[in-house]
């Protein structure tokens, strides 16, 4: 695969016949079918060379390459006097290096990471898994969240279960409740749980649940923030079309403004969750239960223009890719968020609120609102399973409002 980057023969001849030849043409090869650029992969194949070429002069072998050794081979660029080798951006050399030592981990090489042990789940909470599993389905992303509150408070009590008793779980809710609202409130929610499955095994008694404080919350107490019509405009607008990137975001900031889908249905898209013979688009959201929403010409004509000419080959039927090899699908909703922050920066706009990709949602939101549309299409659009959960956009009816407000007494209405 060294023909693939390299056209001088000599160059090619060199690289084989070095004695890590066999080794770096096998890397090449890797590079080729992640579908690295040309560029990229002849800077990552250069790095490599460098890393072999530095450890043949401490007369380290290939089983001496692990991570302690990719640390010193960083402190030595910063001094390399190397021939041929000094020139290239120090971060670029160690990134190329890193590859070339996950390759050889792959091929049954030494590790490239010393993996640090990681500490076994307590018997007690693989049962719990099991439990919330079996009796509410809960998907691995809602165990994982569980597990990270369920963990602290095993610790708060120093995993005997008969320390806990209402003052402790007063004091460990309270003193989560301190690093904010939605902290306070999901670690309340996974203590519950908790105590409910505990409760079933018979491992405390039930009175313990009335022991959980209350986290004050009061329904549609806040305001959606949302954007004006033309800044959304103005943010697919933002995308360049001639560009892969450019065309690939411009398919995302449709989906959330016109269909307003949420990041993590962006991440979980799959290539046959589109129907386009007869233009639906399948969502699994939050719940996990599929939904079908229209596909509008806009919408469509933007995901196909992506999948036939920017969408990179992949063996992976995700619907939207990452920009740069190795093409994989999108790690997490984080992502989609970044994509979003793009646009606000590109086109100009002061976001009125921390969010970005959910800014879009409540948008499409209040703007059906604004043209007539009711809570109950709102609500069939959005996937809420409550009414109640949309009618925090009626909020922003100001108009609408106005023609209902009462004047306070003994003051004139406005």
């Amino acid at each position: 695969m060294l023909s693939e980057y390299f056209e001088a023969p000599e160059r090619i001849r060199a690289i084989r016949s070095s004695p890590s030849g066999a080794l770096i043409e096998a890397f090449a090869e890797q590079l080729f079918r992640r579908g690295y650029a040309e560029i990229s992969a002849r800077r990552h194949i250069r790095a490599a060379e460098h890393l072999m070429h530095w450890a043949k002069r401490r007369a380290l072998s290939n089983h001496d390459l692990d991570d302690r050794v990719l640390k010193r081979f960083a402190e030595h660029l910063s001094r390399c006097r190397c021939g041929g080798y000094s020139c290239a951006k120090h971060g670029e050399v160690v990134h190329g290096a890193r590859l070339f030592l996950r390759h050889l981990q792959s091929v049954d090489a030494p590790a490239v990471r010393e993996r640090q042990p990681v500490p076994a789940e307590p018997e007690l909470l693989k049962a719990f898994y099991a439990w919330m599993r079996a009796g509410r389905g809960t998907s691995d992303q809602g165990l994982y969240n569980y597990g990270l509150r369920i963990r602290e408070l095993l610790k708060h009590i120093g995993g005997d279960l008969r320390e806990l008793d209402a003052r402790c779980l007063r004091q460990f809710v309270l003193k989560q409740s301190q690093r904010g609202r939605w902290v306070a409130q999901g670690c309340r929610t996974a203590v519950r749980m908790f105590l409910r499955f505990l409760i079933a095994e018979g491992h405390c008694r039930a009175g313990l649940l009335g022991a959980i404080p209350v986290v004050p919350h009061w329904r549609l107490a806040s305001l959606p923030r949302y954007l004006p019509a033309e800044d959304v405009e103005r943010l697919i607008a933002s995308c360049d079309r001639s560009s892969s990137v450019g065309e690939r975001d411009r398919a995302i900031l449709l989906l959330l403004a016109r269909l307003g889908l949420r990041a993590g249905d962006i991440v979980h898209m799959r290539l046959p969750d589109i129907d386009w013979k007869s233009a639906w688009i399948y969502v699994s959201g939050k719940s996990r239960r599929q939904t079908r929403l229209p596909l509008t010409q806009e919408v469509g004509q933007a995901i196909a223009a992506y999948v036939q000419a920017a969408r990179p080959p992949a063996n992976t039927d995700a619907l939207f890719l990452c920009s740069r090899a190795p093409f994989r699908a999108l790690g997490c909703h984080c992502t989609v968020s970044m994509i979003v922050a793009s646009a606000f920066r590109r086109a100009g706009i002061q976001r009125p609120s921390r969010g970005a990709a959910h800014l879009l949602r409540h948008s499409v939101a209040s703007s059906m609102l604004r043209h007539g549309a009711s809570l109950q299409e709102i609500s069939v659009l959005l996937r809420h399973r409550s009414i109640e959960t949309t009618q925090i956009y009626a909020k922003v009816d100001v108009g609408a409002l106005r023609q209902i407000a009462q004047p306070w007494p003994e003051v004139p209405s406005c």
